[in-house]
This record gives C-alpha cells, sequence and structure tokens, in this order.
C-alpha cells in the first residue's frame, strides 16, 4: 500500500525558520517532521509519494529514494494550487488504496493503521478544552459516524471534532472534480473535494485519534 505526503508548501507562519528549509523537515527535538512522520507510517505502507514544491531539492537531498525500508517517490506541484491539486498530480503513481498525510502534522501510528481498516476514511480529533483562539476545520458526522460536512475556520470550542488531515482514500478520489478550497486564492482543496465524495453517496468514515499535533506556528515545535 501507498501513503502520500503533501510537503508542497511554503510555511510562510513558520517565519525565518522557513527562509531556507522546507517545513517538513524543521526539526521538533530531534527529529525532522518528516522523519517522525516516516516512522510512524503503518506497516502496511510499502511505498510513500512525496509531494514538494518549495525548496523540494532539500527534501530530495535529505531522504533518497528509499527510508525505513520503504521506496519514495517524488512528485513536483510548481504552482501551489492548494492539497487537492497537489493529490490530484500523484494519479499516473498511485494504485489502488492510498493513506494522505499532511507534511508537518505528526500522527500516532497506531491511529493510522486504524484509519486504513476503511475504504475511505478521516481521523479526526476531538478538541480538549485549550483551544489556543486557532481556527479549525470542524467535521460533521452523521449518525453512523460518517462524514456529512467539512466547516471551515471554525473557533475552537471543547469537544469540537476537528480534521486532522489525514485520509484514507482509493482511486475514486479522481471521479471527483475538484473543489475550490473557497479561500479566495485559485487553490483546490482536499477536504472540499473529500466532502463532494461523501455527498454524491460515498461513505466515509470518521475515525477518532488517540493523539494529534498540528505543527503551524515556531512554538509547535
Amino acid at each position: 500500500m501507498q501513503a502520500v505526503i503533501l510537503a508542497a508548501g511554503l510555511g510562510t507562519r513558520m517565519k525565518e525558520l522557513t527562509k531556507d528549509v522546507p517545513k517538513p523537515l524543521l526539526r521538533s527535538g530531534s527529529e525532522t517532521l518528516l522523519g517522525q512522520k516516516l516512522k510512524n507510517l503503518p506497516d502496511a505502507i510499502g511505498e510513500v509519494v512525496i509531494v514538494v514544491g518549495y525548496l523540494g531539492n532539500r527534501i530530495r537531498e535529505a531522504l533518497g529514494d528509499s527510508q525505513f525500508g520503504r521506496k519514495i517517490t517524488y512528485v513536483v506541484q510548481n504552482e501551489l494550487k492548494g492539497t487537492g491539486h497537489a493529490l490530484s498530480l500523484c494519479k499516473p503513481v498511485l494504485e489502488d488504496r492510498f493513506l494522505v498525510l499532511m507534511g508537518d502534522d505528526l500522527y500516532r501510528k497506531e491511529d493510522l493503521t486504524e484509519l486504513l481498516k476503511h475504504p475511505l476514511a478521516v481521523l479526526a480529533w476531538n478538541l480538549p478544552d485549550d483551544t489556543n483562539g486557532r481556527l479549525w476545520a470542524e467535521l460533521i458526522r452523521g449518525e453512523k459516524g460518517e462524514l456529512l460536512g467539512i466547516l471551515e475556520k471554525r473557533p475552537g470550542r471543547p469537544g469540537m471534532l476537528i480534521n486532522t488531515g489525514a485520509y484514507a482514500l482509493d482511486r475514486r478520489f479522481f471521479d471527483h472534480p475538484l473543489e475550490p478550497a473557497g479561500n479566495d486564492t485559485a487553490e483546490f482543496g482536499l477536504p472540499q473535494t473529500i466532502v463532494r465524495m461523501a455527498k454524491k453517496g460515498e461513505e466515509i468514515k470518521i475515525v477518532p485519534a488517540s493523539w494529534w499535533k498540528n505543527v503551524t506556528e515556531p512554538g509547535d515545535l
């Protein structure tokens, strides 16, 4: 099975830290964010497809053609047109089922393994009391635990179910047109396209995470 890691972004909210280093190669403790993510992939993953863009050559130099016994394939996103667009570029190299992860967030191996038990799924985090005053993508859940919708840029509140940016998908994703990210840019959003899939009848399971770290600002490291 394959895993796709979206690692093309500029990481502008990291300020000077990403001037010469792509955000996924920033260190948290003794390891890079990308290195920690690769270590925590489920055992079923045999190949990793990394979408690179900003300072992508640094990522290639750091990882090479394999890591932890897994083949690494690179896909270049020359125009940063959103996460949906980034995944669409991977269509020629993806087989049937695959995992999709953000290049900066950190996940637990057990949670990703649970995610892969479902044909289509999104990993969710139950927001604790400390919401940090940030805005989050709230997941709307149906009676059977399925995804009904995603509300972007919602003020945090304790108990809110939010999107972690980790998905189990298959090639059905490519049967649907990309949806605009809705942020007044020319970007296409992965969450928005997944919601479209749900509204067209695909059942997308919401899987709770036991741990997740959203790395957005320098203090998060």
